[in-house]
């Protein structure tokens, strides 16, 4: 097992690709025109001819290089077939010595307990959608029955594949306390959405109100997965009744076809008690931090 680093100059794209497109844990955040989009910088682990592949999205801030979590991209780490802890862990080793800083997610295939390093557990909910839609529907829980039943009572209308534009820029009102998400990221996953869309790899729904926006988010498919990828809700949305609409419409629409509703999280109770309502179950992912940094970079725990 021979595991190098490749600056992103050296990296083969297409052989790159095909290991996540073959990879058992294959996730669409993990592809090269994902990662140009999201990442700041990115470089890679590769075993062997590509066998596995560990892409590296890092930064640097006063000469230090730094490993981060991009935004939009919800788990990376190791991606490949067979993947173990003694493969995991001598990945984790490979990452050169000049990033000094780490705070990465991995993925649902990479939680083991490994040797060098302390791993921790995040929460992630899915939904299979191969079974027909009365016997999902009948799984959510009644609270959420009620709240879909009351949308439609309160004319809600639900509307597919609105302008993307529309959708990020209520998503990007909610988030203006957040500065970890910043308006190049809303401008780089709208143009994944736009690349997505004409490969026919992604979708929106939107739920209206008196011809207001108050729901709405874009989906991109990959890997047998339906991302809910982005999404914004207007104050009034809740009491609405607009959310459970929107993911009940799209649920609907997509039963019975070998595909998995990946709702991205969550470890906040409220949105893991949202995502629990519709019979998702829990996903744990690894996640990992490490501070090599030196006494006078403090900062970094701050970043």
């Amino acid at each position: 097992m021979a595991i190098q680093y490749l600056t992103y100059a050296e990296i083969d794209l297409k052989k790159w690709d095909d290991c996540i497109l073959r990879a058992n844990n294959g996730l669409i955040y993990a592809y090269s025109f994902y990662l140009n989009q999201m990442a700041l910088n990115w470089d890679a682990l590769v075993m062997d001819d590509y066998d596995a592949v560990m892409p590296l999205t890092w930064n640097k801030k006063y000469g230090i290089h730094y490993l981060y979590q991009p935004a939009f991209t919800a788990s990376l780490g190791v991606f490949g077939k067979d993947i173990d802890a003694s493969k995991l862990n001598a990945f984790l080793n490979a990452i050169p010595e000049k990033f000094k800083y780490w705070d990465i997610c991995l993925n649902h295939e990479n939680c083991f307990p490994v040797k060098d390093f302390t791993l921790y557990e995040r929460v992630n909910y899915v939904l299979a959608l191969q079974q027909p839609y009365e016997k999902i529907f009948s799984q959510f829980r009644e609270s959420t029955q009620r709240n879909i039943k009351k949308s439609k009572d309160l004319n809600c209308v639900i509307k597919k594949n609105i302008a993307a534009e529309d959708i990020i820029s209520l998503s990007r009102s909610q988030a203006l306390n957040f500065d970890a998400v910043t308006n190049e990221d809303f401008k780089h996953i709208g143009n994944l959405y736009s690349l997505l869309l004409q490969q026919e790899q992604a979708c929106n729904y939107a739920v209206y109100s008196n011809s207001e926006l108050v729901a709405a988010a874009l989906f991109f498919f990959s890997n047998k997965r339906a991302y809910y990828i982005l999404v914004g809700n207007h104050p009034n949305s809740k009491v609405l009744g607009a959310s459970h609409a929107l993911i009940n419409a799209f649920i609907k629409d997509h039963t019975e076809h070998d595909l998995t509703l990946d709702f991205e999280g969550s470890d906040i109770s409220s949105l893991a008690f949202f995502y629990g309502s519709f019979g998702a179950v829990i996903e744990k992912y690894a996640a990992l931090r490490l501070n090599r940094l030196p006494v006078w970079a403090k900062w970094m725990k701050r970043s």
